[in-house]
């Protein structure tokens, strides 16, 4: 059995690898509710050797869905609907050509996912444009932004006037030491200018290299190296080496059906120096809203434990939710925070002047990133139109945090 952590990062092949007749006809594959009700949930589990592509898989009433064997033999597909404390057996049925319904596609700079028609997300590689006036200083890139709803509707914002370095969503530590020098990887270039730059670029999370994409009838994503580099010192000095795995899930068939994708973080050191993180406020994985919900009034805030922006800073959570009205439509996304991660429920900045929120693990007092132990954070994005509903919100956090249950028979 094999617990969902939603770690796909290989490429389906565009073609069948191997045919049906190489697997054995009896195979099936037993989905677990476990304590849950199911709905549109993604499932996962370790193939058969045997099989890599797409094959159909259907049930005992004939209904088939699609599953998507990645090159490392991870399978995966969407359970439609599964009560609490049910189980249901899918037989093995025909190898099919894998059709891409989820697609990530490298342009230039930028890695463009899409469902159909639908833009999901671009995750900006190298350093991009800025506005017009705004310090090149303040260029930056390794983050999500646009980022989109199910009805198209811009949920992220990008070089804000009141803090240009804030970028979509992205990943970065304030606070630090590191040799005994303090780089602050989140606010960068700040400074006292008009457009709040006059500061130096002291240190960075830079884009390294796209080690790979993928495109599937279940999920599509990639998988990207950065750099968070010291300048501080004089000569630049590489303090941690990030992996970002990010999958994004083919979207239930209702029009406005959510987006959902996930994004895992790996941290390591780049040296035997480990990185300090003292007690501090922000930091850590962030997320800018929309412009429009700036002044800060239009936008909306919401946790786990029903806390709204106002109440709801420094407070612990297992999941926050950002939104506000886009063409006169409330629309928002949804961080959910996986209980493995260091400190969970982790501590939240729901920042009281902007539409920005940061999940910030050093509220809760000092701590370091050593050579000895990476550092894994994983999250689950909702992206969805439509007010937030906390028990919907609790329904997918169970799904992410207590995932099915898939029993392969035989092996």
């Amino acid at each position: 059995m094999q617990i969902f952590q939603a770690l796909f990062h290989s490429q389906p092949p565009a073609v069948l690898l191997v045919s049906l007749a190489t697997a054995n006809a009896e195979t099936s594959f037993t989905v677990h509710a476990g304590d849950y009700d199911r709905h549109e949930t993604a499932v996962a589990f370790p193939a058969p050797p045997s099989l890599r592509g797409s094959f159909l898989l259907k049930d005992s009433t004939g209904a088939t869905v699609t599953m998507q064997v990645d090159a490392a033999g991870r399978g995966a597909f969407i359970e439609p609907k599964l009560a609490r404390g049910e189980s249901k057996t899918y037989k093995l049925g025909s190898a099919i050509k894998s059709i891409a319904h989820v697609v990530a596609q490298k342009d230039g700079s930028v890695v463009k996912l899409t469902a159909g028609n639908k833009n999901i997300l671009h995750y900006q590689m190298q350093a991009g444009p800025v506005p017009a006036g705004v310090s090149e200083i303040f260029s930056h890139g390794a983050h999500l932004h646009p980022v989109f709803s199910p009805g198209g509707h811009l949920v992220t914002g990008n070089h804000p006037s009141d803090h240009r370095w804030h970028r979509g969503i992205w990943f970065a530590w304030t606070d630090t030491e590191f040799e005994g020098r303090h780089p602050d990887f989140w606010n960068q270039g700040k400074g006292s200018g008009p457009d709040k730059s006059g500061g130096k670029l002291e240190a960075e999370v830079r884009f390294d290299r796209l080690a790979e994409t993928w495109s599937g009838p279940v999920h599509a994503g990639f998988v990207s190296l950065h750099r968070l580099i010291d300048h501080s010192g004089g000569a630049d000095k590489d303090v941690l080496k990030e992996t970002w795995t990010l999958t994004a899930f083919r979207p239930a068939g209702a029009d406005k059906s959510p987006f959902l994708f996930d994004l895992v973080s790996t941290q390591t050191c780049a040296s035997d120096s480990p990185l300090k993180l003292p007690k501090y406020h922000y930091g850590g994985l962030g997320v800018r809203g929309n412009a429009l919900w700036d002044p800060v009034d239009n936008v909306t805030m919401l946790t786990s434990e029903g806390h709204a922006r106002k109440d709801g800073d420094a407070t612990k959570g297992k999941w926050v939710h950002l939104g506000g009205d886009v063409d006169g439509e409330p629309t928002g996304l949804a961080v959910l925070i996986h209980p493995d991660n260091f400190r969970f429920p982790q501590p939240l900045r729901l920042n009281p002047k902007n539409p920005q929120l940061c999940i910030a693990p050093s509220q809760d007092g000092d701590w370091e990133i050593t050579p000895a132990k990476p550092y894994v954070s994983r999250y689950r994005f909702i992206i969805a139109d439509g007010k937030p509903e906390a028990k919907e919100l609790d329904r997918l956090w169970n799904d992410y945090a207590h995932p099915p249950v898939v029993d392969v028979n035989p092996r």
